[in-house]
């Protein structure tokens, strides 16, 4: 069964909506796709960001902000049964899927904050290599041309699986040079406040999201929208004012 939120105001349910598109918002305009008519929702309140069996929410600035469970909230990773609570109605989150991604691994997934700093998390593989974790830095490594990726129309571009290992590295900035491993599900990348994405690993590539921010990151120097972008290999990526390439290790 895939995932939902079930709207109720006073214990009282009003209507089910399947989580059905990668991003789902949540407001009081009628272009959400999940609509609650009530003065203190404001015109677009939140968004649902689900990749795989993984669903996260995220506050869009609103006026009143997002309580899960009882605790105020920016952005919540959803498990099964939690309780979103938008003035006097309440979203039950439903997903009976086993998740791959646990919500430590999500909180602590790369991100970089001002001034750029890499973190990793500290999750251990099952069998370690050298004492690597799961997430892995590799510095020193000497960058890969900035250069702008060849014309898409030049080629033909090929699906890839990820079989492949893919690496992001930073182009620009004092992390120049480092490398990240993409071997989680999920990869959150930007600046918290400013600009946040998330790399999602799936059975036919990797893709983009754009998760916070009022800008979107670009991709080969074209701003994207806010439906995943599958990223080809040695793209470009401007995201928080960082450069970095995505590309998959030969």
């Amino acid at each position: 069964m895939a995932a939902k939120v079930i709207l109720s105001m006073d214990g009282v349910q009003i209507k089910e909506f399947p989580l059905s598109k990668e991003r789902m918002t949540i407001g009081r305009k009628s272009s959400n796709e999940i609509v609650i008519d009530n003065l203190a929702v404001s015109g677009e309140h939140a968004a649902i960001i689900t990749i795989l069996n993984d669903s996260f929410l995220e506050d869009l600035n609103s006026t009143n902000g997002l309580v899960v469970n009882g605790v105020a909230t920016k952005k919540h990773f959803l498990q099964n049964n939690d309780l979103i609570e938008i003035g006097k109605h309440s979203l039950k989150y439903v997903n009976d899927q086993v998740s791959k991604t646990s919500a430590a691994e999500f909180e602590k997934t790369m991100v970089m904050r001002g001034p750029v700093k890499l973190q990793a998390a500290p999750v251990e593989i099952a069998e370690p290599a050298a004492g690597f974790t799961q997430t892995q830095i590799l510095a020193n490594k000497t960058p890969v041309s900035a250069q702008p990726a060849a014309d898409k129309t030049d080629k033909i571009d090929v699906p890839v699986t990820t079989s492949q290992i893919a690496v992001v590295q930073i182009l620009s900035g004092p992390n120049a040079g480092k490398e990240l491993e993409l071997v989680k599900n999920l990869t959150t990348l930007g600046k918290p406040g400013v600009q946040v994405a998330v790399l999602a690993k799936r059975p036919h590539g990797y893709f983009i999201t754009h998760v916070e921010g009022t800008s979107f990151p670009a991709v080969n120097g074209k701003d994207l929208s806010e439906q995943p972008h599958q990223l080809n290999d040695h793209d470009l990526i401007d995201l928080a004012g960082v450069k970095m390439e995505f590309y998959f290790k030969s």
